[in-house]
């Protein structure tokens, strides 16, 4: 595995670990169809999760956050639906990102954007 793959895979466990401790129940990672592809799929309080996870070294040129093109963006909401039909998931979904920072020590920092479609998705 390349050394982005590597950090990428890490930032996606952080990911799941950091959902589980605040009450998220993991349904799906890294599911794909065809082209389409969603990082996590959690669920809380009766609310889907469609979880991006972006994940950087420390002082990279571009946030995690920032990191998101509109073409990408399109191609979550298309793997969103897709997973919704295949699922047959009916009832509230959220689109939300977590964004994590690695450190050269191996600390990382992690935040949670609930419902990114409203900061622009």
């Amino acid at each position: 595995m390349n050394n982005k793959a590597t950090t990428g895979a890490r930032g996606e466990a952080i990911a799941t670990e950091y959902l589980r401790q605040n009450g998220y129940l993991i349904c799906n990672r890294n599911w794909r169809s065809g082209h389409y592809e969603i990082d996590i799929v959690a669920t809380k309080l009766g609310i889907t999760h469609i979880i991006e996870v972006r994940t950087r070294k420390a002082g990279s040129l571009l946030s995690p956050e920032k990191s998101i093109s509109a073409t990408k963006a399109e191609s979550i909401r298309k793997a969103a639906a897709a997973y919704l039909r295949q699922m047959r998931i009916e009832g509230e979904v959220e689109f939300d990102l977590i964004a994590i920072d690695m450190f050269p020590d191996g600390s990382y920092d992690v935040r949670m954007i609930n419902d990114i479609v409203q900061s622009g998705w």
